[in-house]
């Protein structure tokens, strides 16, 4: 059971990371005063911005590396309960989220790199290797984003009628097969370049066209299309 003391109430006024927020604006504040907020206070033994420059620890003080970190591992923190962990977890996906839809709501889609920063910014903190697509209306804009499959850390399967299925449900008339590589490696295995064209095989009967497959990591992106293999 987490202990209560250092609520931030109790701070001196200038020390208080709320009032910081309040007087001088959100930016002001350091990760761990932010992530203070989120746990209002700390234990007998720390503070809450104390408490929370444990929590950054676990990420090697770098919220990128913050966001991978699940439940249980926030918990390995001591004085992090399941409360305060899976509140820092649900802040942390928010900010994913309005990252990736402020990439979504750009212009239409025309190019690998139009959606390339969205996909990272969608499946960049996935240890194992996920696949995804992405479902284009028309208008050549996202219609629907969907994981299909999750698998090893060496690979995972994508079964083409699941994906046909929903892009018929979506109403999609094109899609943008992806999956990530955790390695880092951006070249795509035989394995790979077999399932995208059995996914485009398939798609032609329903005149759904696959406009691209991109394989995505921390490093950047390979395009099959740029690469002339689709």
């Amino acid at each position: 059971m987490e202990e209560q003391k250092y609520s931030i109430k109790q701070w001196a006024k200038d020390d208080r990371p709320r009032e910081k927020l309040l007087n001088k604006g959100a930016d002001t504040l350091s990760d761990s005063e932010l992530i203070a907020i989120l746990l209002n206070h700390g234990t007998k033994e720390k503070s809450a911005v104390e408490l929370a420059k444990d929590v950054m620890r676990v990420g090697k003080d770098n919220l990128a590396e913050l966001g991978k970190q699940n439940v249980k591992e926030l918990m390995k923190v001591k004085g992090i309960g399941e409360a305060k962990a899976i509140t820092i977890v649900a802040a942390l996906e928010l900010g994913r989220r309005r990252q990736a839809l402020a990439s979504r709501e750009k212009a239409v889609i025309t190019s690998s790199s139009d959606v390339a920063g969205y996909l990272q910014t969608l499946l960049k903190d996935h240890r194992h290797e996920v696949f995804a697509v992405l479902f284009l209306n028309r208008a050549n804009k996202i219609n629907h984003f969907k994981i299909i499959s999750e698998g090893g850390m060496t690979g995972t399967v994508a079964d083409p009628r699941i994906i046909l299925k929903k892009a018929l449900e979506e109403d999609a008339v094109s899609l943008i097969l992806c999956h990530n590589h955790p390695s880092g490696s951006l070249k795509p295995s035989r394995a790979d370049e077999e399932l995208t064209q059995k996914i485009k095989e398939a798609a032609k009967y329903f005149d759904i066209k696959i406009l691209d497959h991109l394989i995505v990591s921390d490093d950047g992106y390979y395009s099959f299309a740029d690469e002339g293999i689709l």
